[in-house]
């Protein structure tokens, strides 16, 4: 870190848990569940990002069971794909930012359209524990 500026790659997750595209949506859920977390990048065989998925869109998939009872869908069909992302040299507080001002938990971080990583809003609390502590 120079300069005092906290910078994404510094606090990020590098080993994220991911999804594809055309998973089965109720073993994607029970991948969420098992780790605990609340969405995950989708990306394609080359970790290419495609979207997210979270677990609001997973609701989507208990709506159409009770309308619809079709629980045979993929992943790609309930994520969004319209994603903010970020980049692994952005400042972190402009991150922390835009996670105060955005609806969002977390953002992928890509490299040319590629993930390399999550940064979430307990990293970014993570980051104000560590400033803190060095000073």
């Amino acid at each position: 870190m120079q300069n005092n500026t906290l910078f994404v790659r510094d606090f990020m997750m590098r080993k994220t848990i991911y999804l594809f595209a055309d998973m089965a949506i109720l073993h994607a859920i029970s991948v969420l569940l098992s780790n605990e977390i609340s969405g995950a990048p989708v990306v394609d065989e080359n970790k290419r990002l495609l979207g997210i998925l979270t677990e609001r869109d997973c609701i989507q998939v208990a709506v159409n069971a009770g309308y619809f009872d079709d629980l045979g869908q993929q992943v790609g069909d309930y994520m969004s794909k319209s994603v903010e992302v970020v980049a692994q040299d952005d400042n972190l507080m402009d991150v922390a930012q835009k996670l105060i001002t955005l609806p969002y938990r977390r953002f992928p971080v890509v490299d040319q359209g590629t993930l390399v990583g999550l940064i979430t809003r307990r990293d970014v609390l993570r980051a104000i524990e560590f400033k803190n502590r060095a000073k």
